[in-house]
C-alpha cells in the first residue's frame, strides 16, 4: 500500500480538477449563448462571496467565488443563477429589453445553449481518452480467438465452483453473445452476488452452467475499497496495440459510452436498493481521489479528470429540476405542449429540485465524513 500523499496536495488536486472543469462547463454555455446573441450578466466559478473579478466591455461580471464546488452564467432575463425566467419582468419588457434575453430565444437555441455544457465536459473526456489511445494503445488478446477461453481460475473462484473447466469458451451471459473478455467483465463487474446463466463450449457441446457472481471487495493501493462482482478465471495473455488517431477516437467513444452506461446502471442500482447510497461520494471524497492520483504523477491525475468530466456531464443530464438535465426537460414539454410550463409550476420544480440536490450534498457529505480514517473506519 502507497503512502498516502500530504494534505496540501489533496487541495491542489482539487483545485485542478475542479476549477478547469467547471470552467469550460460554464465556457460552454456562455459561448453558444453568445454566438446565439444572449448577453451574459455574470459568468461565475464557484458560489456564495466573490472572491475577485472584473467586468468586461460587454457588461459580463467575471468573478471567483468563495466555494469552488460549481458555477454558473447568468443571462440576460435569469431570476437568480438557476436560470429561472423573471416572468414578470419579461411580460413588462420593452422590445429593446426583451433583446439578448435567454428566456426570450428560440426553444431550439435555448435547449443548445443548456445541452453546451455538459457536451463540452463530454469533449474534454473524449479528447483525453483519445489522446490516452493514440500515444498508449490498447490491450487486445495475443490470441483474439482464445480471449473468452477459460486459461485459469482465480482462488475462490464462483465460476470453478459452479462446474466451469479450463478449456471451457464462454458464448452466452443470460443469452446475450459474448465475443471479447471486456463484454464479459461488463456484464459482471457492477452486479456482484447476481444469478447468471453462464453458456460454455465444452468438447463440441454447449452447456448451461447457473453461477452466482462473486462478491470480491477489492482496494487500490491507497486502501480505498469497492466491492465488484467477479466469476474469478482468467483468459489469455493481453498486448497492448498501436492505434491510429482514427481509431483512438472511435475507441474514446466506445469507452466514453461504456462508462456511461456503468453509470446509469449504479445509479438505478441505489434506487432500487441493490446498491448502499453510502457508496456515493461527495466533494471531500474527490478531494481525497484527486490529490492521489495527483500523486501518481500526470498521467494519472489526468485520466482522473477525464473520468470526472464525464460524471459531471452525467449528473448535469440527470432530469432534475436546477440541473441542466431539468432545464432540457422543461424544454421538451414545452415542446410537446406548444407553451412553456407555468411558471408557479416551474417555481414549484425548481424548489423541489434544489431541495433534492442539496439533500443529496448532505449525504454524500456524511458519507463522506463516516468513511473518513476519524471515525474507525
Amino acid at each position: 500500500m502507497i503512502e498516502s500523499p500530504p494534505f496540501w496536495m489533496y487541495i491542489v488536486g482539487l483545485l485542478l480538477l475542479l476549477g478547469p472543469l467547471i470552467t469550460v462547463h460554464e465556457l460552454g454555455h456562455y459561448l453558444v449563448g453568445r454566438w446565439f446573441g444572449v448577453r451574459a450578466d455574470i459568468f461565475s466559478i464557484g458560489f456564495g462571496n466573490e472572491l475577485f473579478g472584473w467586468t468586461d466591455r460587454r457588461g459580463t461580471r467575471w468573478r471567483v467565488a468563495a466555494i469552488p464546488l460549481g458555477g454558473y452564467v447568468q443571462f440576460k432575463g435569469d431570476m437568480n443563477p438557476a436560470s429561472i425566467p423573471d416572468a414578470e419582468a419579461l411580460a413588462a419588457a420593452s422590445p429593446e429589453e426583451r433583446a439578448g434575453s435567454f428566456h426570450c430565444k428560440p426553444l431550439w437555441q435555448r435547449a443548445l445553449i443548456v445541452l453546451a455544457g455538459p457536451a463540452t465536459n463530454l469533449l474534454v473526456t473524449l479528447a483525453i481518452f483519445a489522446a490516452f489511445f493514440a500515444v498508449f494503445g490498447r490491450p487486445v488478446p495475443i490470441d483474439p480467438e482464445d480471449s473468452t477461453v477459460v486459461a485459469s481460475f482465480v482462488e475462490g473462484s464462483a465460476a470453478e465452483a459452479a462446474g466451469v473447466r479450463v478449456g471451457d469458451r464462454v458464448r452466452a451471459i443470460d443469452g446475450a453473445p459474448i465475443v471479447h473478455f471486456n463484454e464479459i467483465t461488463d456484464r459482471v463487474m457492477l452486479y456482484p452476488g447476481k444469478r447468471i446463466t453462464l453458456e460454455v463450449e465444452r468438447a463440441g457441446q454447449r452447456l448451461e452452467i447457473p453461477v452466482t457472481i462473486g462478491a470480491s471487495v477489492e482496494s487500490d493501493q491507497f486502501g480505498n475499497e469497492a466491492r465488484i462482482g467477479r466469476l474469478g478465471f482468467r483468459s489469455g495473455g493481453f498486448e497492448m496495440q498501436p492505434l491510429s488517431l482514427p481509431q483512438a477516437m472511435e475507441h474514446s467513444v466506445d469507452a466514453s459510452w461504456g462508462l456511461v452506461r456503468m453509470m446509469a446502471t449504479g445509479v438505478a442500482q441505489i434506487v432500487v436498493g441493490d446498491r448502499s447510497i453510502r457508496e456515493l461520494g461527495g466533494p471531500l471524497r474527490i478531494a481525497k481521489y484527486s490529490g492521489e492520483q495527483l500523486s501518481l504523477g500526470l498521467a494519472s491525475f489526468v485520466n482522473f479528470v477525464a473520468l470526472i468530466s464525464l460524471n459531471l456531464a452525467f449528473i448535469n443530464l440527470l432530469p432534475i429540476p436546477a440541473l441542466d438535465g431539468g432545464h432540457l426537460a422543461f424544454y421538451a414539454a414545452e415542446a410537446v405542449r406548444r407553451k412553456p410550463v407555468s411558471p408557479r409550476g416551474m417555481e414549484w420544480a425548481y424548489r423541489s429540485g434544489v431541495a433534492l440536490v442539496l439533500m443529496l450534498m448532505v449525504v454524500v457529505t456524511v458519507n463522506d465524513l463516516v468513511s473518513l480514517p476519524i471515525f474507525g473506519s
